[in-house]
This record gives structure tokens, sequence and C-alpha cells, in this order.
């Protein structure tokens, strides 16, 4: 019964727009909640009194606490729109760009440009970029391949492949940081633990390039990801070309990840945990999932941030250890879950 239920809400017909309007017109409340909230928060208290009559208050909130609360929107939107694609494409949902290794990919990328000293730019592009993007491109292509066998992806290889990819882009990272010098060293650890520092918005410009374009695109994959979410010979019975469309959330995927790593880091579970709490909200049509998974994301990270701020008063914790914290448990519970949904169905 549960099965003919979940088949049921896949059909594919007419997206339900009453339903996405009321889903993003309330999200877009929780959205400005939580820019709100992460705004005011830290260990320096800011008001709209200080902000006024205060040289030092405004330098705080538009140099620094503005353009990092923009930056973990954008990261956070990013990571959560992918996972909710991944999670769609691999029919599997625990897929998400931490666990299938594309972050640890990206990471390791970065991480060879950071040793390397390849701060220079290609055509405007930032090397640094660019490598991370070739990374997750390449742990993708390798977790995919391993997994696949025919026409399935075994759920269990999937997961298993991004671990171990995982484990290895960590090992190469660490191996990297050994050999590199003090001052690089210490960049990589950033991209190990995941970091939200940004002054201005010069930073945040150069990544809407990459990621606005890969955004609309992706988005605009959502009708060929919600027939994929039911099987490969469905989708393409109904005019979906089941390749193309792979390659084209791969390729974006690896974009998208690869250009968030490279400034945030490998921040984990983001990707996981948000299309989660969006389908237990707002049910399982992939159209509705993926635009309410982009705003959730950048809530969640924005209140992931405000944590990471306050949380042990003058010290900060690391943004990734905050969502680390939140989303290795609710992985384990999503395991056992799925295991006793398994059983069930056997």
């Amino acid at each position: 019964m549960a099965a003919s239920a979940e088949s049921a809400i896949l059909i594919p017909g007419r997206m339900p727009k009453a339903v996405l309007v009321r889903s993003l017109v309330i999200l877009l409340m929780v959205l400005a909640a939580a820019t709100f909230i992460a705004l005011w928060a830290g260990y320096q208290r800011l008001d709209w009194y200080t902000l006024r009559h205060d040289e030092t208050a405004r330098a705080i909130f538009f140099r620094l606490r503005l353009p990092r609360v923009v930056l973990a929107g954008v990261i956070g939107s990013t990571l959560a729109l992918v996972g909710a694609a991944l999670q769609a494409l691999f029919r599997n949902p625990l897929a998400d760009p931490f666990t299938l290794g594309v972050s640890g990919g990206g990471a390791l990328g970065a991480s060879v440009a950071i040793a390397l000293g390849w701060g220079a730019r290609v055509a405007g592009v930032p090397i640094v970029f660019l490598v991370a993007f070739a990374g997750s491109a390449a742990a993708i292509l390798v977790v995919y391949n391993i997994a696949r066998t025919g026409a399935t992806v075994a759920p269990g290889a999937l997961l298993l492949a991004g671990v171990v990819c995982n484990l290895t882009a960590g090992a190469g990272v660490l191996t990297i940081q050994y050999f590199a010098d003090e001052n690089r060293g210490l960049q990589i650890l950033r991209w190990l633990i995941g970091s939200l520092d940004a002054v201005g918005f010069e930073t945040t410009n150069q990544m809407l390039i990459f990621l606005i374009p890969g955004w609309i695109a992706l988005l605009a994959f959502s009708r060929d990801l919600h027939l994929l979410a039911m099987d490969e010979d469905t989708a393409a019975s109904l005019g979906v070309n089941v390749r193309r469309s792979e390659l084209c959330i791969y390729a974006l995927s690896s974009l998208l990840v690869g250009v968030t790593v490279a400034v945030g880091g490998s921040i984990g579970f983001v990707g996981l945990i948000v299309p989660h709490v969006v389908r237990l909200l707002f049910g399982q049509d992939v159209r509705i999932v993926m635009p309410c998974s982009f705003l959730l994301g950048a809530a969640f990270l924005m209140l992931a941030d405000a944590v990471a701020r306050t949380a042990l008063g003058q010290t900060e914790l690391p943004v990734g250890a905050v969502t680390g914290i939140l989303g290795g448990p609710l992985f384990l519970w999503l395991m056992r879950r799925d295991q006793r949904y398994s059983a069930m169905q056997s």
C-alpha cells in the first residue's frame, strides 16, 4: 500500500499550482524571519538606534554581517537545490552532495589550487572555481559509474561509493595540507570544516555569475526529474531524453557544488536535511520540492550560521560543524528508516 501511495503521488500530470504558491509564500516568510534573526544575532548586538548613530556598528553590519548572511543564503540554497535534484535523479533519499562525494571532490580540487598558489583568473574566472568544479565533476562521475549496473543504480553501492570517494578525497586533502606551507595549510583547513567568512560582496557577486544561470537551468529540469524519480523507462516513454538530462544534471550539479565549495568549503548535510523536510511538509512532487528546497536551504544555513556565531559567546564555531551535528544523527535515522521500509517491502 505504501508503494502504491508513493507511486500515485509521482504520477505525472498538471502541477498543483495552488500548492506550489502556498508553499513558496510560507517559505518566503520563513526566509524573511531567518534573515532578520541572522542579521541581528552575534556576539556584538546591533539595533536600529546603534546603526543610525555608530559608524563602527554600521561598518560591522554592512561590511561583515550582511555579506555573511547573504553568502549563507546563497550557499544554503544551492546545496539544498542540488540535493533535491540528486535525490530525484538517483531515486535515493540519502543522496546529497556530501554523501555522494561531490563536496569532497570539490574540496580536493580547491585544495590543490590553494596549495599550488593558483590565485590567478582565466577570462575573469578564479582558477580555484575551475579546479573545484573539475573535482566535483570527477567525483560524481566516478560514484555514478561504480554504482550503475546496466540500467539500474544500486542505492547501497551508491552510498558506499560516495563514502569511499569522500574518504579518498579527505585523505588527499590531508596529504596536500601536510606538505603545504603553514599559511596555505590554514586556508585548506577552512575547506575541511566549512566557513562563511566574507568581507563585502565581491566574492558573492563572483559566485552569482555562475550560480544564477545554474539555478535557473537546474530548476528547468524539475519536470524531467519528477519523471526520472519514478524510473528511467517511464520517463523515456513520456518524452524525456534520459541520457541528455542525466548529463546536464551532472554538469549543473558539479558546477554549483564546485563554486560553493571553492568559497564556503565542504559544508555537509544541507542537501540531505532540507529536501526531506520539504517533502514532509509539502509532498513528494519534485516540481514543488526543488524550488521549496531552494528557499528553505537559504533559511536553514542562515540560522545554522547564526548558531555558529552565538553558541559559544565570543568564540565562533565553524558552520560546517553545526550542520554536521544536526545532519549526522538525521542521516543515521534516515538510513534506519530506509532499511525498515525495505524490509517491509520484502
